[in-house]
């Protein structure tokens, strides 16, 4: 199969008459633009050209092939251009993985706004607290917390300032009171969020230069993190959850943030992509978008407190 550059080449060279004219045109030197053409011609085993010292005109075999040449390259323009006009009338789809909990319980709504401003757009969302193959799985990028595993993606950051953070329902602190500092957790009942079969139950906490690591417990486990969510709304022990998950119910009082100053485990968000190649309009758009929303859900100053 011949290249793209030499099939531009040759015509290019039939349009402007000669070899120099073209490669200048091309900005090649002309023994590069003489290298594509014998390379052109040995593939075809033709001449396309009769050349002389003074001049060179086209061969009966190249005015045939130039046809079909100037008819391919034609359909790959047009093919281009509807490429490029699909990906400005934000056209197509978009599949994107998400986590369980987030996905449903904030997500969801959210991207109903993002399709009201761009109706074009055909989603498709996988929900999975697994993280998702991307080079295996149908699936454009994925929304992410934490630093990213794996160096050879493409990580779009969404908000890079974002933490988990404790939390319980007001009936639960009103019977078993509030922690004050992590340690205070190993008196309480927690929620244990289970990955890959494994408890999530070794919390961290940092006050300015200090760390903390408590190791919690609790008669309520799962591997799915809306379900660790709704256990803490029930009032069955506090959750260790990050705060875009949470932040709506914080805001409704449904749930209560903890620890006062102590800041949890920092999980920046990230769109991951498995190459830049496929970092569409419809993905900068959906990133813009998600920066935007996520900004808003900033965790408050001060922690409430119930005795």
């Amino acid at each position: 199969m011949s290249t793209l550059f030499d099939l531009e080449l040759f015509v290019r060279v039939a349009d402007e008459g000669s070899l120099s004219a073209a490669a200048r045109s091309l900005d090649i030197t002309p023994a590069a633009a003489s290298l594509a053409l014998k390379r052109l011609e040995t593939r075809l085993q033709v001449r396309l050209f009769a050349r002389s010292t003074r001049q060179q005109r086209l061969t009966d075999e190249g005015r045939r092939y130039l046809d079909s040449v100037r008819l391919a390259l034609g359909a790959l323009a047009e093919g281009e251009q509807a490429l490029r006009e699909q990906s400005l009338a934000m056209g197509g789809l978009l599949q994107l993985a998400a986590p369980s909990d987030f996905g449903r319980s904030v997500l969801l709504a959210w991207l109903d706004e993002f399709k009201r401003e761009f109706p074009r757009v055909q989603l498709q969302l996988l929900l999975n607290d697994q993280a998702s193959d991307l080079y295996r799985e149908p699936v454009d990028v994925a929304l992410r917390f934490g630093v990213p595993a794996d160096s050879d993606m493409v990580a779009l950051p969404i908000l890079l300032d974002h933490h988990r953070v404790a939390c319980a329902s007001p009936e639960y602190l009103a019977r078993h009171g509030t922690p004050s500092t992590p340690q205070d957790l190993t008196r309480h009942q927690c929620v244990i969020y289970q990955r890959n079969g494994r408890p999530y139950d070794l919390w961290r906490f940092a006050r300015g230069s200090e760390v903390s690591e408590v190791r919690v417990q609790g008669e309520y486990r799962c591997d799915d993190g809306e379900v660790a969510r709704r256990w803490a709304l029930a009032g069955h022990g506090v959750a260790y959850k990050a705060w875009l998950d949470v932040a709506a119910d914080v805001e409704a009082g449904r749930l209560l943030p903890l620890l006062g100053e102590w800041q949890g485990e920092h999980v920046p968000v990230y769109l991951m992509c498995p190459h830049r190649a496929q970092v569409t309009e419809r993905v900068k758009a959906l990133q813009a978008f998600l920066q935007t929303h996520s900004a808003r859900l900033k965790r408050p100053a001060a922690t409430p407190t119930v005795d």
